[in-house]
């Protein structure tokens, strides 16, 4: 889900106001509402080349590229690690629409587990003085030009550099629809992160997305932090105006830096069993290290000696 083709299509470019401070500490009251869902990246067209052919990251995780139309006959053509619960989108220079195409733009969905919890998180938006947030409906075209509701989403503001944040709950419609490959409802209300996700990460090496580094402006980053305590995420500040906010088994850190530094700067993701040795790949401008034990970790952004991209060690 794309940030700049929601907020067209909501018609909400002036956004909401009364955005809270990022530095300020703490968490709304009650139960977590928003889980981290997955975050996209933009990267060079090297390494994003070289992530879409790397034979590696097949084995790795439940890899997939994949084209897909949203509301409004938008599409967008993604390189997908999935996992048990989150996922991992990433694009190169060029692959969006107008400035989400520009190397280091970079977005992320929360979203709900259970069904209804989405308003509760714009009422608390609404108390914690975001007076006009930005909602939207998402729909995905499965091909056959006839939309299926796909989720709703709610943000903080429709105004952005390079970042956004958007919760979301996937609707009744999407998970009826067999061409989405989801499973059936574990409880009542449903409409889970696991649920939406198909089970082809338990044949791989690759399970959740634990960690998550982004680089983001301190405008998107005080966007960012509001409704992340409306979702129930403890938001700690940094020193240098970051902020690391934590819940639902993924930590997400905010490095707040100058517009041309942006960017997805690190993944940290749990395995499906440990594993005894280190390997590390390198892949265009970025480096996959895995293992010793349950846990790998990607940098972006990292320049390779010459000769040495695409090779394991």
């Amino acid at each position: 889900m794309i940030m700049v083709i929601a907020l067209a299509l909501a018609g909400a470019v002036q956004g909401g106001s009364g955005t809270a401070r990022a530095e300020e500490d703490g968490t709304a009251t009650g139960r977590q509402l928003l889980f981290y869902n997955h975050a996209y990246g933009v990267l060079d067209r090297e390494t994003a080349d070289a992530i879409e052919h790397s034979s590696y990251l097949r084995d790795f995780a439940a890899f997939q590229v994949r084209t897909t139309t949203g509301a409004g006959g938008q599409t967008w053509t993604g390189r997908y690690l999935m996992g048990r619960e989150t996922y991992l989108e990433l694009f190169g220079v060029g692959d969006l629409p107008g400035k989400d195409g520009t190397l280091g733009a970079t977005g992320m969905g929360v979203s709900t587990e259970r069904a209804g919890d989405l308003p509760t998180v714009v009422e608390r938006l609404r108390k914690a003085g975001i007076t006009d947030p930005v909602e939207f409906r998402q729909t995905r075209d499965f091909g056959d030009g006839v939309p299926v509701p796909w989720f709703d989403a709610v943000f903080t503001t429709g105004e952005y550099d390079l970042f956004g944040t958007w919760g979301m709950e996937y609707r009744p419609e999407y998970f009826a629809d067999p061409r989405g490959n989801t499973e059936p409802a574990a409880h009542p209300g449903d409409v889970g992160r696991e649920r939406y996700l198909p089970d082809t990460y338990r044949d791989r090496l690759m399970r959740d997305v634990t960690g998550i580094r982004l680089a983001v402006t301190a405008r998107d980053l005080a966007s960012t932090v509001p409704l992340l305590k409306a979702g129930g995420f403890a938001v700690r500040s940094l020193p240098g105006g970051g902020v690391v906010a934590n819940g639902g088994g993924t930590t997400i850190r905010f490095d707040s830096v100058p517009v041309e530094q942006v960017g997805l700067k690190q993944v940290e993701m749990s395995l499906n069993q440990p594993v005894s040795y280190r390997h590390v790949e390198r892949i265009g401008h970025s480096a996959l290290v895995v293992g010793p034990g349950s846990r790998a970790v990607w940098t972006f952004q990292e320049q390779d000696p010459p000769g040495t991209a695409g090779q394991g060690s």
